[in-house]
C-alpha cells in the first residue's frame, strides 16, 4: 500500500527545476486568451507572483454568481473561462455566455441564446476567440446546443453576418439529413489565421451522428473544408469498414478538443469511439479514424499522419482529452512532440512532424468476442513507456480490505440487509483479466473504470523541460451485456430502454452519480414530457432525433408503466442491434467505497524526456473513511491542473470539494480551500495591475455532489 500513498522518484528531480529554461520558454502573456493557456494546450503559465513559499497566504479576492441553477435538477460548470483585455468569459449552468470584471467579478454582460434548455444542451468547457485585424470586430465563438455563436467580444450581441444572423447549425454538413442529427459541442476546437476548425459531441448509441471535423471561415461561418472521420469510398481507410458503414455508422468524432501547432500549420486531433459503444458487429475491421490521433494540415483538412490508439473499440477506450505540445530532449537534441493521455492511463508520445512514437509501442494478441456477430481486433497497442499512471489489472489482493470485513462483520451481528453480495464474492463472478477483454453477458471488469484513468481535463505540461502533470482516476467499473429480449419476458419498450437508456442511466435505469435513475420517473415527469425529452434531449442529456415516433412511444409506455408495459407496436419496429448494456457501473462496496485500495485517485509528474515518473501523490481524500491505515485516499477526479513559473501546480477537481495547490518539484500539497460547490472544471491564472489571480469555475453535480454556479478568484492580500 506504501507505494500507492505517497512516494517520490527522487533520481531525476533536477530536471523539474524551475529556474531551467530552454528555447521552448515562450513569452506567454498575463491574460489567458486560449483555452488551457495556449494553442499547444500546455496549461502553463509564466506567472510566477505566487510561489511556493507564498501561496499558502492565498485569500479570496471576488466571487461571482453566473446563475442557471435549475431547482431540482442536477447542473454543472464545467468550463475553463478566458481572461482577454481584463475582462473574464465564462459560461453558466445554464450555457449562457458572461463577461465580467477579471479584477473585480462584476458582471459586464450576458448572453442569453435562443436555444431552450429543453434542447439538450450539454456542457461548455470553454471559449475560443478569435482577434480581428480589422475584418469586422473580435469574437467570441460560443457553442449552445447545436449552434455555434460568434460573439462581439464588447457588446456581448451576435455578428450577424456569420452564418444564419450570427450563429451556424452544426448539424449542417454531416451528410445526412440534420433534423435527424443530435449533434453539439462541448469544447472548443482551434483557430489557425482565419479558420476556425471545429470537433462536435455526438450519440453513443446505434444511430448516431458521424462526427466529421469541419473548419469553418470565422468571418462568414461557411465550411472551408471536412475531413471524413468515418471514411468514405476512395478515401484513406474506407476498407477498415465494411463497404456501406459510412451512411449509418456514428461517433468517431472529436470531443475532447484539439491542439494547434502554428508555426507549422498543423493541428493535433483525437477522435473517439465508433457507435455502438459496447458492440461492434456491424462494424468489423479496425475503423479508422476513431481512436486516433489524427495530425492535419490546418489549412486544407489534408492528413499528414495519424495513429490509431484502439483498433475496433468496444470498450469506450477514446482518448479523453487534447494532446498537448511541447519539446523533448533526446541524445542531445531537441525533438517537437505529441503526447496523448488516455482512458487506460497510459500517454503515447510522438515526433509530431513525422508521426514516429518516441517510445516504443508495442501491438499485443487480446482474446476474441463470446458475442455472437462481434469480431474483435485480435491485437492492439499499448505503449511500453511511460508506465500507465493508473492501475491496470484489479486482482483478489487489490480488493480493499475493510469493504470485506464491514459485510462479515455484519452478517455476524445479524444484519443481512445488502443490496450487494459481498465484495469477493462478486469479484470471482466477472472476469478481471486487465486491458482489452471483450465484454460478456456474464460481466467484465474495466479498469480503469469508464470514465479513466485520464479524464476531459488532460493533463498540463511544464515547456520548459517537457514535464508532464496529470491526474488520474483508479475507479472499477463492471460492464455486462445482455442479448435483447434474451430473456424472453422483455417488451419492445424494454429492449429499447435497454439499449438507448442504460449507456448513461445504468444497466437497472437505476441512475449513476449525477445522472438520474428512470425506474420511477413516471413520478416526476408525465408522458408527453418523457417523449419531448427523449426526442430533444434536456440538460446534458442529448436528444435522439433518428428515433422514430413507434420507437420513442414503446419507450416511453416502458418507462411510464415498467412492470405491465404494453407492446401493441412490436410489429412496426425493428431492432437491428442485437445486444445492449445490463450493467454499467462503478464497482463499489455497499458503503459506497470503491472496492480497490487507495489511492483512489492520484496526481503524477512524469518527465516526457525519459518516460520516468518524478512523483505520485494521492488526489483529495474521503474524510468519513475513518480507516487510520490510510491517512489520504485520493478521490475521483474531473477537471485538469494549471502550472506556473512560479513552480506551483493548481487543481480542483476532487469530490471532496477541494482546490489545492502543489509543489511542482516534489508533489507536496502547500495549500488548499473549501469550494462552496465541486470545482469540476480545470482553472486558469492571469495578471491585472501587478495582482496574480486564480479562478475556478464551481459547478458540482458530478458524483453525486451538489450543483453550484460560483466562480472564484484567489490571490495574495
Amino acid at each position: 500500500m506504501k507505494r500507492f500513498l505517497l512516494f517520490l522518484w527522487v533520481a531525476v528531480l533536477a530536471s523539474c527545476s524551475n529556474e531551467k529554461t530552454t528555447s521552448s520558454d515562450k513569452d506567454y502573456f498575463t491574460t489567458w486568451e486560449h483555452y488551457l493557456g495556449d494553442p499547444e494546450r500546455t496549461h502553463y503559465s509564466n506567472l510566477d507572483q505566487i510561489d511556493t513559499a507564498n501561496v499558502g497566504q492565498l485569500k479570496l479576492a471576488w466571487s461571482y454568481k453566473s446563475g442557471g441553477l435549475h431547482e431540482g435538477r442536477t447542473t454543472q460548470i464545467q468550463t475553463s473561462p478566458l481572461m482577454i483585455g481584463n475582462v473574464l468569459y465564462g459560461v453558466n449552468a445554464a450555457i449562457e455566455l458572461f463577461a465580467i470584471d477579471a479584477a473585480t467579478g462584476k458582471e459586464i454582460w450576458k448572453f442569453k441564446p435562443v436555444t431552450k434548455d429543453e434542447s439538450g444542451l450539454g456542457m461548455n468547457r470553454g471559449l475560443n476567440y478569435w482577434k480581428s485585424n480589422g475584418d469586422g470586430p473580435s469574437r467570441i465563438f460560443f457553442s449552445s446546443g447545436p449552434r455555434l455563436y460568434a460573439i462581439d467580444i464588447e457588446t456581448g450581441k451576435p455578428i450577424l453576418s456569420f452564418g444564419n444572423n450570427g450563429s451556424i447549425d452544426l448539424r449542417d454538413g454531416l451528410g445526412r439529413d440534420p433534423e435527424k442529427q443530435s449533434v453539439v459541442s462541448n469544447t472548443p476546437g482551434a483557430i489557425f489565421e482565419n479558420i476556425l476548425i471545429q470537433g462536435t459531441r455526438v450519440g453513443e448509441g446505434p444511430g448516431a451522428s458521424p462526427g466529421h471535423i469541419r473548419a469553418y471561415d470565422v468571418l462568414t461561418g461557411k465550411i472551408v473544408w471536412p475531413f471524413h472521420t468515418i471514411p468514405q469510398p476512395g478515401e484513406f481507410g474506407h476498407d477498415t469498414w465494411p463497404a456501406e458503414a459510412y451512411k449509418t455508422v456514428g461517433g468517431a468524432n472529436n470531443w475532447p478538443g484539439m491542439a494547434l501547432d502554428n508555426e507549422r500549420g498543423i493541428v493535433y486531433i483525437p477522435t473517439g469511439s465508433a457507435a455502438f459503444d459496447w458492440y461492434g458487429g456491424d462494424r468489423e475491421g479496425a475503423n479508422l479514424f476513431a481512436n486516433s490521433l489524427l495530425a492535419l494540415n490546418a489549412k486544407t483538412g489534408e492528413r499528414i499522419w495519424h495513429f490509431q490508439m484502439v483498433h475496433h473499440d468496444i470498450w469506450d477506450r477514446d482518448p479523453p482529452a487534447p494532446p498537448n505540445l511541447l519539446e523533448v530532449k533526446r541524445d542531445g537534441k531537441t525533438i517537437p512532440a505529441v503526447a496523448q493521455v488516455t482512458k487506460s492511463g497510459h500517454v503515447f508520445v510522438f515526433n509530431r512532424e513525422t508521426g514516429e512514437p518516441l517510445f516504443p509501442i508495442e501491438e499485443k494478441a487480446y482474446p476474441s468476442s463470446k458475442l455472437i456477430g462481434e469480431k474483435a481486433y485480435p491485437t492492439q497497442p499499448l505503449p511500453l513507456k511511460p508506465e500507465p499512471f493508473a492501475r491496470q489489472i484489479l486482482t483478489e489482493n487489490d480488493l480493499y480490505a475493510p469493504n470485506e470485513k464491514a459485510f462479515v462483520d455484519d452478517l455476524v451481528k445479524g444484519n443481512t440487509n445488502h443490496d450487494a453480495p459481498i465484495v469477493l464474492e462478486k469479484f470471482k463472478s466477472i472476469t478481471s483479466n486487465g486491458q482489452f477483454v471483450p465484454m460478456d453477458t456474464t460481466g467484465v471488469l474495466l479498469y480503469p473504470g469508464a470514465d479513466g484513468g485520464a479524464e476531459w481535463g488532460g493533463a498540463a505540461i511544464d515547456p520548459r523541460n517537457g514535464i508532464m502533470y496529470v491526474n488520474g482516476n483508479e475507479m472499477a467499473w463492471i460492464i455486462r451485456m445482455k442479448e435483447v429480449g434474451g430473456d424472453g419476458g422483455s417488451s419492445m419498450g424494454q429492449s429499447l430502454a435497454q439499449i438507448h437508456c442504460a449507456r448513461c442511466h445504468g444497466g437497472a435505469l437505476e441512475g449513476l452519480a449525477g445522472i438520474p435513475e428512470l425506474q420511477k420517473v413516471k413520478l416526476r415527469l408525465q408522458p408527453d414530457s418523457i417523449k419531448t425529452i427523449i426526442q430533444k434531449g434536456r440538460g446534458a442529456m442529448p436528444g435522439m432525433p433518428n428515433l422514430s415516433e413507434a420507437e420513442i412511444d414503446a419507450i416511453t409506455e416502458f418507462l411510464t408503466d415498467m412492470e405491465e408495459a404494453k407492446d401493441h407496436r412490436v410489429e412496426k419496429i425493428k431492432i437491428d442491434v442485437p445486444y445492449s448494456v445490463a450493467s454499467f457501473a462503478r464497482f463499489k462496496d455497499d458503503r459506497g467505497y470503491p472496492v480497490v485500495k487507495p489511492p483512489w485517485g492520484t496526481l503524477n509528474a512524469i518527465d516526457l524526456n525519459t518516460g520516468e515518473f518524478l512523483w505520485k501523490v494521492p488526489l483529495g481524500h474521503e474524510e468519513s473513511l475513518n480507516d487510520p491505515n490510510v491517512p489520504v485516499s485520493g478521490l475521483e477526479n474531473y477537471g485538469g491542473p494549471v502550472v506556473t513559473k512560479g513552480g506551483v501546480l493548481f487543481i480542483a477537481a476532487t469530490k471532496d470539494e477541494k482546490i489545492r495547490a502543489f509543489s511542482m518539484r516534489t508533489g507536496k500539497m502547500l495549500w488548499e480551500d473549501q469550494l462552496p460547490a465541486g470545482g469540476y472544471a480545470t482553472p486558469i491564472t492571469y495578471e491585472i495591475d501587478g495582482k496574480q489571480y486564480i479562478v475556478i469555475a464551481c459547478g458540482g453535480g458530478k458524483m453525486g455532489t451538489a450543483s453550484g454556479d460560483e466562480y472564484r478568484a484567489y490571490a495574495l492580500d
